[in-house]
């Protein structure tokens, strides 16, 4: 089973895919959102990674704060979630705590020498893999078939 992983922003999502076997996360590329217009035409472009890929699952990140509460980047995320499983009727939608992703992906991009402007450039894609890891390494170790898993914040 193939998983995609995405990062959700205002103006990009980035999008992470996993191997056939749920190990490891590799990150694929940023759709970019000028306006609110191009939702439509964003959720086309994951149309179109779920066939080539035979994704049967969406690990969407979920930006709570620091302390656990949720602001109003979840709520955006929450309505994009919706829009997710309106249109992909088929896919289970699971929202993971991606609290610090962003942050880690970037130092893991200095550390690999990227300069600014390079980074500024995949930090969404590299944030979509770290979400996407996050969880697969989740599945690993707590394997669960439950059917209420997509309803739940891990």
């Amino acid at each position: 089973m193939r998983i995609l992983g995405l990062d959700y922003g205002d103006k990009t999502v980035g999008v992470a895919v996993s191997d056939e076997f749920g190990w490891t996360a590799q990150g694929l590329e940023i759709i970019r959102r000028n306006n609110p217009a191009e939702y439509k035409q964003s959720l086309g472009r994951i149309a179109e990674l779920i066939d080539k890929y035979k994704i049967e699952k969406i690990v969407l990140g979920y930006p709570k704060n620091m302390d656990g509460t949720e602001g109003s980047r979840c709520e955006k995320t929450n309505a994009y979630k919706a829009r997710i499983e309106k249109r992909f009727k088929n896919i289970d939608v699971v929202l993971w705590d991606e609290r610090l992703s962003t942050v880690a992906a970037d130092r893991y991009l200095l550390e690999a020498s990227l300069s600014h402007d390079k980074r500024k450039g995949v930090i969404d894609k590299m944030a979509a893999v770290f979400i996407l890891q996050g969880y697969l390494n989740y599945l690993k170790t707590n394997h669960s078939d439950n059917a209420e898993e997509k309803d739940n914040v891990y």
